[in-house]
């Protein structure tokens, strides 16, 4: 039996659907239809559009849109066979075409739409309740190509502790000088360059646990030299209850030979900033003693939002650092050409911006 399923499988599934037709999603309440006008192959693009017929709107009036290869390649990284998976939760606020990659993979005929049950959990009580709509990967099972079929399934998620781990993302090249890289694989290659960086600077770092299969140079970023393979392995946070788990999913986390933690990094790509503060929030909430920045990385058209939201009364705790992308590269690019070595964790202070108090206008440090 197969195990996992690979953007070009994906795309050449796709590629299939006859074209003189317009596929509904699986979602009954939407109007938009897809239209399938071109697939590049091996890995995409594929090109659609989307319009609303009960609205008077045709096909050939509607603009075109692509669905690109990263996320494809993603969601595949993501797929596990019989194991219901939600694309929303694989790509986050990325794309505005995930449900259009969702629909078209239910009509291809290893991929069936479910919804499995879902725990909930109120005071005392438990209960298992119809869930949201997942799709299912049941490459023995296949179903008439171009139809839509839904899986009767008995799997129940734990709504509040599901994850999906992006195995095998592939980040394309060594970071070069100036980090020319693609903008859809954008917090992975900035991952990358943190964990250089710490490992330059003499550190160790811990990679998200839902990273740690992504690809860098032909090996696995848990592979890497100077990353923690384990939660159980690392220093300080272990002795706090609680605080692995915690830790676990943060984006990159630095420690140094004198059991110090010089930063605990979230990496927000899009505006969704907050996600990686409450992250950081629930963090220091177990492990109050643990003296450390928390840093937001994100680009720097994101400053004045980083800035709003640390200075929520909630966030204020966290006294959070703004780390730009601009200053990552910069940092990167000195490690690299410098191979500096034995500086002394205020030396970061000099990239990081201390949110707190801060304005739009005017940079504090």
């Amino acid at each position: 039996m197969r195990s996992t399923v690979t953007a070009e499988e994906i795309v050449k599934s796709i590629g299939r659907l006859p074209r003189d037709r317009a596929y509904c999603y699986v979602n009954p309440k939407t109007t938009e239809v897809i239209e399938v006008v071109d697939v590049t192959y091996p890995e995409g693009p594929i090109k659609i559009r989307r319009f609303s017929p009960s609205k008077g709107e045709i096909g050939a009036a509607a603009p075109i849109d692509s669905i690109g290869s990263a996320m494809i390649g993603r969601v595949a990284a993501a797929i596990q066979c019989n194991h219901p998976i939600q694309l929303d939760r694989v790509l986050g606020a990325s794309y505005n075409t995930r449900s259009v990659l969702e629909s078209l993979m239910a009509y291809t005929p290893e991929f069936y739409y479910c919804y499995p049950g879902r725990v909930e959990i109120m005071q005392s009580t438990t209960e298992i309740k119809r869930g949201h709509k997942h799709l299912l990967w049941q490459p023995d099972n296949p179903h008439e190509l171009g139809k839509l079929v839904e899986a009767k399934t008995d799997i129940v998620i734990s709504e509040s502790t599901f994850e999906v781990v992006y195995k095998d993302l592939y980040v394309p090249q060594p970071i070069a000088n100036g980090m020319d890289i693609q903008m859809e694989r954008r917090h992975a290659q900035i991952q990358v360059a943190l964990m250089m960086i710490g490992r330059q600077l003499g550190y160790l770092s811990w990679i998200a646990r839902n990273d740690k299969g992504v690809q860098y140079e032909g090996q696995r970023l848990e592979q890497q030299k100077g990353v923690i393979p384990s939660e159980g392995r690392m220093p300080l946070v272990n002795g706090f209850p609680g605080a692995a788990q915690a830790a676990s999913l943060v984006d990159c986390i630095w420690f140094d030979d004198s059991r110090e933690m010089p930063a605990v990094m979230e990496i927000e790509h899009t505006t969704g900033v907050t996600s990686g503060l409450t992250r950081m929030a629930k963090l220091r909430d177990v492990a109050p003693g643990l003296a450390t920045r928390y840093v937001v990385v994100a680009p720097d058209e994101l400053r004045h939002k980083v800035v709003s939201e640390a200075n929520k009364e909630v966030f204020r705790p966290l006294d959070a650092r703004f780390f730009s992308y601009s200053a990552v590269e910069e940092l990167y690019s000195l490690c690299q050409k410098r191979r500096i070595t034995g500086v002394t964790t205020a030396f970061l202070d000099s990239f990081m911006e201390r949110a707190i108090g801060s304005d739009s206008s005017q940079m504090t440090l």
